[in-house]
This record gives structure tokens, C-alpha cells and sequence, in this order.
């Protein structure tokens, strides 16, 4: 708990057997009372290794959902368990969970509804081990998401989320897109729903163990991200209506 708030962590889990220990051990939990991993079908030990880290919330979906089902089943188990406050950390240890106190003591003092660790802000992504192409991808889908929606966030593609339960409940996130696109689907729908986001700077670390995708899902999420920027403008001038803004 946090000034009456109860806190849950959420890990969206697949072959995160070797860098979930290092990630759970940093995890602030004299602050977080509820940690969910959900593991998207594994084909490593995940489950075995939350088990013996004593994570008490394990979902093993049987079928591999996707990125994105995988975060409906988190954020779906924390709001069953009453969570206030929900952050999105991946287990792969590419994020330092030692942001998550400065995440949510933004939401906790009524400051902003959600938070995102940036890693555009400062050097932290090309320092961290970011591709070029992902950097020169990420800074020109930001660009052209930040004058469709009218906003200026510094990237829309971080996976260090922390966000209110209100918020979660207010978006129809459950009709949004199984795959990667679903993180830019949630900002989107969150904007058009009247938040305001803030954004801390996050250093990130790329190595192997650390999950990625590919050139070709990446081009992929990119097209999502631009379909989903362009419906966000089109709903908003009444020229099209779609259902993940509903």
C-alpha cells in the first residue's frame, strides 16, 4: 500500500526464465502488494522459476496469445484483485524496476493517471544498445503519431507503463489488438479519452536474453501504429467510428 492504494505489478511473461529472478529481485515490495505473472505458453521453465521466486498470482495461458492478449489477461487479473495503481514491467529485465516508486508516486499524489519510462528522453536508448533502424523507426512513427493526436510524448513504443485502475477501466482495452500494436492502441485510447500521460526518463539494455522483434514484425507494428493514429484523427473528426474507441 502507498497512501491507501494497492499497488500490483504486472509481468507480461514468454521464455523469460532466464532474466525473471534478476527482474522480481529489484521490484520495490515494500511498496507493491500484488505481483501477476501471466506466461504466454513458454517453451522455457518461466512458470517453474515464478514458482520458486514465490509469485503468488501465475496465469499459463495454454495457447500463445500474443503480446497483446497477454496484457489483457494482466491487467484483467489486477483489477479483479482491486489494484489502484497497475504497472506493466517486462520480466526480460530491459527496464530497471528501480523506476517504479518515481511511476507511481506521480499517479499516487494525483499528479497524472498514467506514467511511461521513456527511452528517448535523455541518451538512454542508442547508449542502451537500441538498433539504429528501431531508433530512426521509433522517432518517425513518434513524430507522425504526436501531429495526428496533437500531442508530444517522446515515444509511444515503451513497454514501463504505470497507470491508474480508473483508467484501465474507463478504456475498452479488451477490444484491442492481440498482437504488439496493442501498447499504441492503449495510448491512443487513453488521449481520446481525455488523460494526460507523463513520461520519466528510462535508461533500457539490450542483450540477448532481452525480448525483441524482428525487422519483419516490426514493420508490421509499424503499419498498426500508423492505421491506429489515423482512426484516432478520424473519430475525432467524426469521419469514422471504431470500436476501440467506444
Amino acid at each position: 500500500m502507498l497512501k491507501n492504494n494497492k499497488i500490483c505489478v504486472v509481468l507480461p511473461a514468454y521464455n523469460a526464465a532466464q532474466t525473471l529472478e534478476k527482474t522480481y529481485r529489484e521490484i520495490p515490495m515494500d511498496i507493491v502488494d500484488d505481483v501477476i505473472l501471466v506466461d504466454d505458453h513458454s517453451t522455457d521453465e518461466t512458470v517453474e522459476v515464478a514458482h520458486q521466486l514465490g509469485i503468488r498470482h501465475i496465469i499459463k495461458h495454454e495457447s500463445n496469445k500474443g503480446y497483446g492478449g497477454n496484457q489483457k489477461s494482466c491487467y484483467n487479473k489486477a483489477l479483479e484483485l482491486n489494484a489502484d495503481i497497475v504497472v506493466m514491467l517486462h520480466p526480460d529485465y530491459q527496464y530497471t524496476p528501480k523506476l517504479l516508486e518515481s511511476m507511481i508516486y506521480l499517479i499516487v499524489n494525483d499528479v497524472y493517471p498514467v506514467v511511461l519510462g521513456s527511452r528517448i528522453l535523455g541518451m538512454g536508448a542508442r547508449k542502451g544498445g537500441m538498433p539504429l533502424y528501431k531508433y530512426v523507426f521509433n522517432r518517425c512513427l513518434t513524430l507522425f503519431q504526436n501531429i495526428l493526436m496533437h500531442q508530444k510524448l517522446s515515444e509511444y513504443h515503451t513497454g514501463y507503463r504505470a497507470f491508474s485502475a480508473e483508467v484501465l477501466r474507463h478504456i475498452n482495452y479488451k477490444a484491442n489488438s492481440d498482437d504488439f500494436v496493442f501498447d499504441n492502441q492503449m495510448l491512443a485510447q487513453i488521449f481520446y479519452a481525455g488523460y494526460e500521460i507523463a513520461e520519466i526518463t528510462c535508461p533500457t539494455k539490450y542483450f540477448p536474453e532481452a525480448s525483441s522483434i524482428n525487422f519483419r514484425r516490426s514493420s508490421k507494428y509499424g503499419w498498426g501504429v500508423l492505421w491506429t493514429s489515423i482512426q484516432y484523427r478520424l473519430q475525432k473528426w467524426h469521419l469514422g467510428k471504431f470500436k476501440i474507441f467506444e
